[in-house]
């Protein structure tokens, strides 16, 4: 769908602008007033991670006046396998500010606005009402539709991308488009899936280069809309599979009996992660009290619910690995005693309590869901394991 300009352009180019993107200019589709527009260009890049690091260095390249960045978390070693925006010297540095020292080496020109804080229904319609349009690099549904029905509130294109082990995706959406064809998020996606059938790349893994592919369309739709140049994805949805080094695109249509976005609501409850069982009917034990019951010799089953892949990285020792499925669906619970405890866990907590709310309908007695999960084992208890 080919669109008109998105911004108007600046005034004019300095002498160093003009040698800088000297590239761009000769390009009949941008051309001089086309940087001026990119010159003008005010973009919000939700997310300073595995996509939103190369779509902010190009954007960053490619002369976008100004960009904002939310990002509330901080660099991790385990980013640096695909987040390039960042380097060893940023681990514990807020996401947004590293990515900001990171783009004002690559584009003095560049205005960065750092918002150094989670994005949520009650600040997201004021920040993103400040910018021609978002580019949404997170990685949870939830998110994604903060992001999308803000989007549409404001009436503001959004560039959504999403990527999971070898396969990425890419679209752009916007209700109000001029083209007449109103799109968005809930067109592609009408309901959440379920929890347990989204798993998070720090669950699922991610193929660290998919990031670059995913990150650069990304970047390229978001310039593409500032310039009104070629053709957009708006209407196509595009799929990348690493593995197979296949494109193609399929056309979306407006979901049928999707309702008009009038306000925003509570996410986390609409993708169904606030559980509706009390917490009290899910016992837990800290690091230390399991560490003891395991010094003690205590009768302990422990259950470890993650992939076979995970419990490679870290683990505990003597845990019986059966994965979160297996329990879910009865077959891996012929493994264990039910006169004993039995003890769960996986990376976080939120798996392993799934899965002793499982247990306890099929009739386990006994059952404590480790504190936090393995990640916390390793913080208090044992910290020479890897953590991911």
């Amino acid at each position: 769908m080919r669109l008109p300009p998105l911004v108007e352009p600046a005034p004019h180019l300095d002498k160093e602008e003009k040698e800088r993107y000297s590239r761009h200019l000769l390009l009949p589709d941008i051309g001089y007033i086309g940087q001026c527009r990119l010159k003008n260009a005010k973009v919000l890049v939700i997310g300073a991670g595995g996509l939103g690091s190369p779509a902010l260095l190009y954007l960053a390249a490619a002369g976008v006046g100004t960009i904002g960045i939310i990002d509330f978390d901080v660099v991790d070693e385990s980013n640096l396998q695909r987040q390039i925006i960042h380097s060893q010297s940023d681990i514990g540095r807020n996401k947004a500010d590293s990515a900001r020292q990171s783009i004002q080496e690559i584009n003095r020109f560049t205005h960065v606005i750092c918002h150094q804080q989670r994005l949520e229904p009650e600040n997201a319609l004021e920040l993103i009402r400040q910018y021609d349009l978002v580019l949404d690099g997170t990685d949870n549904f939830a998110t994604r539709y903060l992001v999308n029905d803000a989007c549409v509130l404001a009436d503001k294109p959004y560039v959504w991308g999403s990527i999971f082990r070898f396969e990425g995706q890419a679209s752009v959406f916007w209700e109000k488009a001029p083209s007449g064809l109103g799109l968005n998020y809930r067109d592609l996606y009408p309901i959440p899936p379920p929890p347990e059938h989204a798993p998070s790349c720090s669950e699922g893994g991610v193929f660290g280069v998919l990031c670059a592919a995913i990150g650069s369309i990304m970047a390229t739709e978001t310039i593409k809309l500032i310039t009104g140049a070629g053709t957009s994805l708006l209407g196509r949805l595009m799929v990348y599979d690493a593995l197979d080094m296949t494109y193609r695109t399929l056309p979306l249509r407006r979901a049928p009996d999707r309702k008009p976005i009038t306000q925003l609501t509570d996410y986390q409850a609409f993708c169904g992660l606030e559980s509706q069982t009390p917490d009290a009917v899910v016992p837990q034990v800290t690091p230390q009290e399991l560490q003891k019951m395991l010094e003690r010799g205590d009768s302990v089953q422990l259950v470890d619910v993650r992939e076979p892949c995970e419990r490679e990285i870290c683990g505990i020792d003597n845990a019986i690995g059966i994965p979160q499925r297996e329990i879910m669906n009865g077959r891996g619970l012929g493994q264990l005693d039910r006169q004993r405890t039995v003890v769960v866990y996986c990376k976080m907590g939120g798996r392993s309590r799934n899965a002793l709310l499982a247990m306890q309908e099929q009739g386990f007695k006994s059952l404590l869901n480790l504190e936090g999960g393995i990640l916390n084992w390793i913080r208090q208890v044992d910290s020479s394991q890897a953590t991911y």
